[in-house]
């Protein structure tokens, strides 16, 4: 019976890391649009690479790399470690260097460059320390270069890159998973429980075995009773040898 429980407790414990598992994998992946495209998860961004087999002409105007997105933004960058995300994940789609055309226009309201979506540009990543200002604001552009992360002002008229890539946000659903690391640490927690379960139901077992086996070969001396005839012939003995 109690065998039954503690393999009942087990496989309770298997079901929580199968379901947890599970879990993890849909946070992972996230919830990015089932468009026919690869959308990679990052952070709570879902990211396409455009590659050669969707338009085998591997050079794109800016106009024409918006148009590729078909409603999507192009890419924006908002910290070092999305920029570092793109660099990392480029050569898996593309060979070489390429240019990537950012998500980047200047702003004649506030004389600066603006993210599309009206978001103000906080991080930035120059190749010097300044950006160049060798361009007619209204006609500046920025791409990335995939091989260093740095960015290069260049114009949004005259220019053609070889590199596109559309962002758009995760779903609501996905933004309010639990994240990836949580469910890593409860799948561990969850794994030593089970694992500290199994010592002691082998310790337990190894107990039981040890104590049905003592018990079976343990020594029992004969209960030796001296009955009354017995007692009658020593006693005859013992009179006999009296000179």
């Amino acid at each position: 019976m109690e065998s039954l429980k503690k393999s009942h407790h087990l496989g309770s414990l298997l079901c929580c890391v199968f379901v947890l598992c599970s879990h993890l994998k849909l946070a992972l992946a996230g919830d990015c649009p089932a468009d026919g495209r690869t959308w990679v998860p990052f952070q709570n961004r879902c990211y396409h690479f455009v590659h050669g087999d969707e338009d085998r002409i591997k050079s794109y105007t800016f106009d024409r790399a918006k148009t590729l997105c078909l409603g999507f933004e192009l890419l924006t960058i908002q910290s070092a470690e999305e920029n570092d995300f793109v660099i990392n994940y480029s050569p898996k789609v593309w060979k070489g260097n390429v240019n990537v055309w950012l998500g980047m226009y200047y702003d004649t309201n506030s004389e600066d460059m603006m993210w599309f979506g009206e978001e103000p540009v906080r991080f930035t990543n120059w190749e010097d320390s300044s950006s160049p200002s060798d361009l007619v604001p209204i006609d500046t552009c920025v791409a990335l270069h995939s091989n260093s992360g740095k960015w290069e002002n260049v114009s949004c008229l005259d220019e053609v890159e070889n590199g596109v890539v559309c962002e758009t946000d995760q779903t609501e659903e996905a933004k309010h998973k639990p994240s990836a690391l949580l469910s890593a640490l409860v799948i561990l927690s969850v794994v030593a429980i089970m694992g500290v379960s199994a010592v002691i139901w082998f310790l337990h077992q190894k107990h039981n075995l040890g104590s049905t086996i003592l018990t079976a070969f343990e020594y029992h001396p004969p209960f030796r009773v001296l009955d009354t005839d017995q007692a009658g012939l020593v006693e005859a003995e013992e009179t006999d040898s009296v000179p």
